[in-house]
């Protein structure tokens, strides 16, 4: 059975975006890149809502890597490899492959594909991340704090709902990013 995990950059106040809608200041040196290369590496199948999708679909194309660093191609190569759910309403084609799009997000549909699963599942974006957790879905929390206070945006975790958690782990990075990684432990 694979564990749905949610992951994200986040502010140290809290936010995946600023007021403007602006991530700039998440982008990852290479120690953080390799950190999120080897997390992915465990990943069987990310969800993803329409926005975060779109977002990360850049990974599909070889034409902006070329000058990149390794760590960045190694990237590349990982998210292409697993498998992507996409819910959206307004969707009507992918442009990705191993995608497909699910119209609505269902909470037993995942519960399933959790179920069946031999990998772990991701889960991305804050809409979608906050409906994993209001359902008792995810099992892991994996968040970066980055050494930034943006003062307002998009909350990087859900309002309105209490989720108990146990510290697994934690690590600093040289340029200031604290990564911590919790246990839900009232997952369902």
């Amino acid at each position: 059975m694979g564990k749905l995990i949610y992951a994200a950059n986040t502010s140290l106040d809290g936010y995946l975006e600023d007021e403007n809608g602006s991530f700039d200041w998440s982008v990852p040196d290479e120690e953080v890149h390799a950190f999120w290369n080897e997390h992915e590496r465990g990943i069987g199948t990310s969800l993803y809502g329409r926005r975060m999708y779109e977002t990360m679909s850049v990974w599909e194309s070889d034409d902006w890597l070329t000058g990149e660093p390794a760590v960045v191609r190694e990237y590349a190569q990982i998210w292409r490899e697993a498998d992507k759910v996409v819910y959206s309403s307004t969707l009507a084609e992918v442009s990705t492959a191993r995608t497909r799009i699910e119209p609505t997000f269902d909470p037993e549909a995942v519960r399933r594909l959790k179920e069946t699963s031999t990998a772990d599942l991701s889960i991305g974006g804050a809409t979608l991340g906050a409906e994993a957790f209001r359902h008792g879905l995810v099992d892991e929390c994996v968040l970066l704090l980055c050494p930034v206070v943006v003062g307002g945006g998009k909350p990087a975790l859900p309002r309105g709902v209490r989720v108990d958690l146990e510290l697994l782990e934690q690590r600093r990075f040289d340029n200031g990013v604290v990564h911590v990684r919790h246990a839900v432990r009232n997952a369902t």
